[in-house]
């Protein structure tokens, strides 16, 4: 128990120990109220946060102080982001429900070393302004998307640079379309 007491005193003595407690507190709160403090939790633990973020219940983020996002960005049910190597977010961005951005992985250099004693390998992950990440999808570090991208849901997006307006789908995500490939306003069916 003492264990435990002194634990939580050291986390509670640094401002990110006393944020990360606050957004666990609130994780799951229902309704506007919930939105309402999430948005006011992670705009403080954020590195740079625009104006007009909604954070659905369950979202979990590890290395808060490592994302920036832009305006308008919706941050779906149940998402997870690792930042250790950073996530940039740009404005007008879809997260759905249950994506996963992961920014770092675990070393495997050496085969006689056990892989968790190895270390780990950081990588940022970017994503451009208007773009929109299906439910479920899950994002590798070094990911980097151009403006207006659509990744499908489910789709498990490899470390690339992928263009603007792209349309990714499938495991591992390959491009199977553009955005601007349709005249504006003809059905693609």
């Amino acid at each position: 128990m003492w264990m435990f007491l002194r634990e939580l005193w050291r986390m509670i003595k640094t401002r990110e120990g006393r944020q990360a407690l606050a957004i666990s507190l609130y994780r799951d709160m229902p309704g506007k109220p919930g939105y309402l403090i999430r948005e006011r939790l992670y705009r403080r633990a954020f590195a740079a946060a625009g104006e007009g973020l909604v954070i659905f219940e369950g979202v979990r983020i590890r290395n808060v102080h490592l994302v920036k996002v832009g305006r308008d960005v919706n941050i779906g049910e149940q998402a997870f982001f690792q930042a250790g190597g950073g996530i940039e977010l740009g404005d007008d961005v879809l997260i759905g429900p249950g994506v996963k951005i992961w920014t770092q992985n675990h070393r495997i250099d050496d085969p006689d070393t056990p892989i968790w004693r190895q270390g780990a390998v950081y990588k940022p992950v970017k994503i451009g302004d208007d773009c929109w990440l299906g439910a479920n999808c899950f994002i590798m570090p070094g990911t980097v998307l151009g403006r207006g991208c659509v990744v499908g849901a489910g789709a498990v997006v490899g470390a690339k640079h992928y263009p603007d307006h792209c349309m990714l789908m499938g495991n591992p995500a390959r491009v199977i379309g553009s955005r601007r490939a349709q005249p504006h306003g003809e059905d693609p069916s």
